[in-house]
């Protein structure tokens, strides 16, 4: 992909391509968003672009803008196998990025590039850094090699050190306004919300969408499995050395895991906007204000059963559920718990 794949981040992808025709590229930045794939996406086009034999450029023998998508060393980055771009990701089974992964990196940052102009390191998850190795990096984010860029990816800014977020130009990629729009998720909630209104007070209804639920995050968490793992290189390089496949496998691991979080507190928030939307029902607000209108006539059946600060408890149980999630703490004990509790 190249930077004309990314008409959604126009305005962001133009900031950065002003600093490349200026050639005032930062030395560290952190690419802000919603997800870590786009993220990702990102940030190999940028290390394509300072690193392709065919760049396109906004005049003739000018810096370049974008990649070509084409050349060796652009397909060697999308590949994984580009001697001077580098990924770095939780590997371990705490979903950590540790001290000895940064140190590595660090040492492979600090050596002169091999096969391309620019040194490129890209740290996905950078909220998953353990103190040590954000501590341990900070000397190299403030003061990197020259002709090197170190980029961090997170959806989750709030865990990262300051001390890291101070020493980084951020970007922040565009992701809509907190609802999913994933067709699926949207094709459940209508699914979940009439089943809510056929049901009623006993333990049987609430077990039935307790059901409906987990089954929509299991159904997840295979297609994150079958995705992530058709990606990875394990998938690519049936020879590779022992050790390079343990910590692919581990790698593969740690991703799967990060990404059905973030996608499980999608569904988790799909769930408490249409329970506002009952609150704001309860309260007999504007209908503008809802974010599910076509979903109107089950949040109305719901509402009128229930008082409005019950519908207000349910923000507050789903907002404590939430919480939970990002602990270690039971996934199934946690829903389950929280579920019961709603009034619907």
């Amino acid at each position: 992909m190249s930077f004309a794949d990314f008409p959604g981040q126009k305005q962001v992808v133009e900031l950065l391509q002003r600093s490349l025709s200026r050639r005032r590229l930062g030395h560290a930045y952190l690419f802000l968003g919603e997800q870590l794939d786009g993220l990702e996406a990102l940030a190999r086009t940028l290390a394509k672009t300072l690193n392709c034999l065919e760049p396109v450029r906004a005049t003739p023998g000018g810096p370049a803008i974008d990649c070509c998508d084409a050349c060796l060393s652009c397909r060697k980055i999308d590949h994984g196998n580009h001697g001077d771009v580098q990924w770095v990701r939780p590997e371990s089974k705490s979903r950590v990025i540790t001290i000895e992964q940064m140190r590595e990196l660090m040492q492979t940052v600090h050596l002169k590039p091999t096969e391309a102009e620019y040194k490129v390191a890209t740290i996905v998850g950078a909220d998953r850094l353990n103190v040590q190795a954000a501590n341990a990096f900070l000397k190299t984010l403030e003061e990197p090699p020259p002709r090197s860029v170190l980029i961090l990816l997170t959806t989750e800014p709030q865990r990262l050190l300051d001390t890291i977020l101070s020493r980084c130009l951020r970007l922040t990629f565009a992701g809509g306004d907190g609802r999913p729009a994933d067709p699926e998720f949207l094709d459940w909630l209508r699914q979940f919300s009439a089943a809510a209104v056929k049901s009623d007070a006993g333990i049987l209804s609430r077990y039935r969408l307790l059901g409906s639920l987990q089954q929509r995050l299991a159904e997840l968490k295979t297609s994150i499995q079958t995705s992530l793992s058709a990606r990875s290189p394990l998938e690519q390089y049936d020879d590779a050395d022992p050790r390079l496949r343990d910590k692919w496998e581990d790698e593969l691991a740690a991703a799967i895991e990060a990404e059905y979080r973030r996608r499980r507190s999608e569904v988790m928030t799909l769930l408490q906007w249409w329970l506002r939307d009952v609150w704001l029902i309860c309260l007999r607000s504007d209908q503008e204000l809802l974010s599910f209108p076509d979903l109107q006539k089950d949040s109305r059946s719901v509402a009128d059963r229930i008082s409005s600060r019950s519908a207000e408890e349910n923000l507050q149980v789903l907002e404590q559920t939430q919480r939970l999630l990002h602990t270690n703490v039971q996934e199934s004990l946690a829903i389950e718990v929280g579920l019961l509790k709603l009034s619907l």
